[in-house]
Parts: structure tokens; C-alpha cells; sequence
């Protein structure tokens, strides 16, 4: 739970930088459609969230 929280403040304030910025493109789309995924829970959000899980534990090992 704590992740996905971090992870949508994360998102959600790279996101307001980007639409400040007015900067657009594929990246400002992946983050976008990130955001919106974390923030729905939609049913694309649990692979999702096992994806950030999965990277988030790998980090230490590297």
C-alpha cells in the first residue's frame, strides 16, 4: 500500500511538471497512463503494481 501511494505521488507530481512545462510527449505519456492506472486500480493495475513491486525488490540485489 505504501508503494502504490509513493508511487502515485510520484507520478502525479512529475505529471504536474510536465503539464507546467507544457512539455509534450512519450514520455509524458508513460507517465501519465501510469498515474492514471495507479490512481483507478483499475484491473490492469495489479500487474502493474506487481511490475513496480518486482522492480522496487530487485533494486537491492543490483
Amino acid at each position: 500500500m505504501a508503494v502504490t501511494v509513493s508511487l502515485v505521488a510520484l507520478f502525479g507530481l512529475v505529471l504536474f511538471f510536465l503539464l507546467r512545462s507544457k512539455t509534450l510527449g512519450y514520455g509524458s505519456a508513460f507517465i501519465a497512463a501510469g498515474f492514471g492506472f495507479f490512481l483507478a486500480s483499475t484491473g490492469a493495475a495489479t500487474p502493474i503494481n506487481q511490475l513496480a513491486n518486482a522492480v522496487l525488490d530487485a533494486i537491492p540485489n543490483l
